[in-house]
Parts: C-alpha cells; structure tokens; sequence
C-alpha cells in the first residue's frame, strides 16, 4: 500500500527546503513527503496524485505566497482532498487570516514562523493531527469485508459496531452483488443468516454477535486479570475520563463497554461546542483520544462484552459478564450513560435497521446518498444529525413536535441548521405510521394542531426524540429515582435502610457503598458533555477516599 502524502507548499526555497528536511525526518517511514513552491505548482501535485488514486495526509501552506495565499490554495485544495489534513504556516501579523480560516476552509491548525525547535513546535502538533486524519481517512485495505444486505438490521448493527470502532472494513451488498452473492456461498453455503463476515485469516463468521466480532478483528474482549482495584462499566466520556484518571493514579483498572467507546457523545457526527477544540471534534475522534489516553496510562478496556449482572460480597464488588465471566474489584463505577427512547408507533419496529435507525447511524450515510431523509427530533443531537446527512441526502426534513427549534436546540446549531439549503424544519407535526416492504418508503405525519394528515416518502428516518438511563440490569442492585437515573450521595433517603452505613455516602457513591455513578446515567447530572467528563474525573477522589476504608 502507498504511503499517504505529506506536502508543503511555500514559495520560499529556504523555508520550504526547512520545512521538508523536518517532515523527512520525523515522518519518511510512514509517509511521503513532497513539496511544492507555488499554490498553482501544489495542486498540479495534487490532480497528479489523485489520477494515481493516492492519499493526501497533510497540507502544510504558506499564507504569504505570490499569486495565490495559502488559504485561497487550500480552498482549491479541499474541493480535490476534502478529508486532508490543512495547516496553515504564518507571520504573526496573520494571525487574524488563520482564524478566520477555520471557518472559510476548514483549517485544523496553524503554525507560527519560526518552528524551532520542531521537536516542541512542529512534531507534536502534526502528530495529533495526523493520528486524526488516520481515525477518519480509510486508506485501500484489504481486510475484514462485510457480505449482507441493505436491509438486514444485523448487517446494519454489524456495520455499526465497526464503524464505531473504527475497524476498516469492505461492505458488499448482496442484493445487488452477484459475484458478492457467490463468493458468500462458497465460503458458507446457501441462504446463510446476515451478515457474513469474512476475515483475512480465510475465515468466516455469520451473524456473528458483537462479542464474537470483536474477539476476531483484534479488540480486546477478555480481562487479564481476575481482580481490579476500580471496574468501570460503561465507555462514555463519564467513564472514559474516570479510566484516565484512575489508572493515571495507579489504580489497576478495567473498563467494560457494550458497544464501542464514546456512548452517545462518541456517535455524535460533529461536535463544535467543546472546549479546546474551536473548528469542532467528531464524536468518534474524541472518543479515540480518549481511549488512547486511558491506556497509556495502563487502564484496560474490553468491548463487545454486555454485563449481566452486579453483587456485592464484602469487601469486594463483583461483575458478571453475559458469557458468564465474573471479576472482581474493591470499587466499582457505573458510568452506563443513557439509550436513545424509541418512537412506539405503528410500523416502525420491524423497519428499525432497515430504514428507520436511532441516533446518527453515520454507517449509513452513504447508502442514502441522493435520496430524501426525515429527522425525528428537535434537540442538539438531531440537529447535528441533520447538518451530517445533508452532506449525503438529497433532501433532509426534520419533523419537530414543537413550535421551533430554539427551545432546545443551541443557537449555533439553529443557524446552521436554517442556512442549509437542503434542510426543511416541519413543527408541530409527529410521525404516527411508517410504511414500506421490507424497508422503509413513506412516514404518515399528522399537524398536533390542526390535525391534518399527509404522507412523506424517504428512504430512511433517523430518530432523536430523547433519552433513557441504561440501568435496568441494576434495578435490584441499587436505588434508582421515578425515572430511572441512579440516586448518589446526599441524594439519598435519610431515615431508611437505603444507606447501610453510618458514615455519610460520598460523592457519586451509590446506595450500595464502593460503587459509584457519574456522566448522564446519575439522577441530578447536567446532560453536556464537559459535564459527563468533569464528573467521571471528580468521582476518582471519592473512590480514593473509599479505598482507605477497606
């Protein structure tokens, strides 16, 4: 395989020999670093490497160039390589250009003039994103490929769960794939359950279960060890940050994740109001910088593993998985988040994961390309979820029970929202049918107020219409509040047997003592993001302070 390129355009021979000499240095193993001494020079470079089906990684440009800035070249440059990484190299009087630039073409960074030594100035700042670029960017890889139909919802939820992971993977629709069709029946025989997976080791799995697929493409799916001093059940940002900062302390720690890291947030297609990241975070990026983090630090994360069960047997706390392993710790969190509220009307159920998907379902963008698609939703994430799949939709229309977006939505998202031309906002309406054979075709929508019903054809609908805690497995286990959300320290009832101790529970202690809630799944929690991260992180000192106790 081709490495990717790194290129540097700047039209001044000294600086771009500089420039070119460091990148050569740090980066020549894993890419190619060419350089070009015009904006008009560079994008030859580019048709030429995009006629070779080449990959472009990074470009790194000067503003001040004759003829053509380094902003009006990238300009031209997205429109060839849109995913490419772009970083502009200025003079501090141009620092104004840079900033603006992050709106006007997508700019991720820039460098000020002179970036020595690179070693402080240049390399860390290009291998975060560079690291980034190759989370998004799937380079041609022949691996693990995905025989199934359109319409499975297993083959969609296989899909998903990849994608999730950021494991690089071919789709193959067998409904549209002869050769695709044969190849499945060679290695499987006739009419098999979807979808089949086939690995690079010859081998095949059929409708394989998330724990059996992440066991074969190399996700950890077993612990090491039988014991831990903190298990945290649930990879969100809440116990993404409490896995750093537990094993930054010295805590051997595992954490257990369903699906893939990231939660909800990590599903999220565009994230622009996270603090340190002002051109704006995918959710699935953040989550990779997140995982990253925890193990470097030493925290394992197993994926693919559902936890049937809890119990508590003093001085331990232990967790059972649905394959029946059961570890043990002194300190447990519960960092679970929260599932997306299903929409009970008529028709939709057997249409989920065959047209009608909940949460932003970014596996599917591109099957939808060119069709119409409905939005079901009003809040952050349905907007989000709108801007994402106008990209790829002919036509998106958000269906709003209220009478605007602003209640719910932030302004910024609402902006965005109204300033895209291929989004419609219907309010006041509700879905009350979805109709299709096999698949979804048309919603039956009807005016709250004037009663009037219609019917919208669109090949799918993704539904944003709220949010539950995930803690039904831990009903019996620990005390919960009316709506489901786990009840943690003060929180708790005085004058009964809840709280068994006589000391006072911490904070984000649970009703069973040594477990732990933080993020979106404890009652009382501010549902944003930077919230989920602050309390995963602040509930390690209360496990601290539990720990002297045992």
């Amino acid at each position: 395989m081709a490495k990717p390129i790194l290129l540097s355009v700047d039209d001044d021979r000294e600086v771009l020999s500089a420039i070119e000499r460091d990148l050569r240095r740090h980066y020549s193993d894993g890419y190619r670093v060419l350089a070009a001494n015009s904006g008009a020079e560079a994008l030859e470079t580019l048709r030429q490497v995009q006629r070779r089906s080449g990959s472009v990684a990074l470009l790194l440009v000067d503003q001040r160039m004759p003829q053509m800035t380094g902003i009006e070249f990238l300009a031209q440059a997205r429109t060839l390589y849109p995913e490419a990484v772009r970083v502009l190299l200025t003079a501090y009087a141009d620092t104004d250009a840079a900033i603006s630039a992050i709106n006007e073409v997508g700019l991720q960074h820039y460098l000020m003039k002179p970036w020595d030594p690179p070693e402080e100035k240049l390399y860390p700042v290009l291998d975060d994103l560079l690291v980034s670029w190759g989370t998004r960017v799937r380079p041609t890889f022949e691996g693990i490929r995905v025989m199934g139909s359109r319409w499975s919802p297993q083959s969609h939820a296989t899909r998903e769960f990849l994608s999730r992971n950021q494991v690089p993977y071919q789709w193959n629709d067998l409904d549209a794939d002869e050769s695709a069709k044969a190849l499945v029946a060679s290695a499987v025989g006739d009419s098999p359950r979807l979808p089949v997976v086939l690995l690079p080791d010859g081998t095949a799995l059929v409708a394989p279960s998330n724990a059996e697929l992440a066991a074969k493409v190399g996700l950890r799916t077993a612990a090491t060890k039988p014991f831990y001093d903190v298990i945290i059940v649930g990879g969100g940002p809440s116990g993404l940050a409490n896995a750093v900062y537990a094993a930054s302390d010295g805590l051997h720690t595992l954490l257990v994740e369903e699906h893939a890291p990231g939660g909800q947030a990590g599903s999220s297609s565009f994230i622009e109001n996270y603090l340190g990241f002002p051109g704006g975070v995918t959710g699935a990026d953040l989550a990779q910088r997140a995982v990253a983090q925890a193990r470097r630090f030493g925290a394992e994360l197993l994926v693919g593993q559902p936890v049937a069960s809890l119990r508590r047997e003093d001085p331990y706390r232990y967790v059972t998985l649905a394959d029946g392993t059961e570890l043990a710790c002194h300190a447990l969190v519960l960092t679970t988040g929260m599932a997306v509220r299903e929409l009970n009307v008529p028709g939709v159920a057997p249409l989920v994961g065959a047209g009608i998907y909940y949460g932003a379902a970014m596996s599917e963008a591109a099957l939808h390309r060119g069709q119409d698609v409905a939005i079901v939703g009003g809040a952050n994430s349905a907007g989000q979820g709108a801007l994402f799949f106008s990209r790829y939709a002919r036509h998106v229309t958000m269906l709003v029970r209220a009478p605007a977006l602003g209640p719910t939505m932030s302004r910024y998202l609402v902006e965005r929202v109204e300033g895209t031309s291929n989004i419609a906002v219907k309010t006041r309406v509700e879905v009350i049918e979805a109709c299709g054979g096999g698949h979804l075709e048309k919603l039956t929508i009807r005016g709250i107020d004037s009663g009037e019903i219609h019917s919208l054809d669109v090949g799918a609908m993704f539904v944003y219409i709220g949010v539950a805690p995930r803690t039904e497995r831990f009903a019996s286990f620990i005390k919960l509040d009316p709506k489901g959300f786990i009840v943690t320290g003060l929180d708790l009832p005085r004058g009964d047997r809840t709280w068994p101790l006589e000391r006072d529970p911490l904070m984000f202690e649970t009703s069973v003592p040594g477990v732990f809630a933080a993020g979106d799944v404890r009652s009382g929690a501010n549902r944003r993001i930077a919230a989920a991260v602050g309390e995963g992180s602040a509930a390690i000192y209360s496990v601290h302070r539990y720990l002297l106790t045992v």
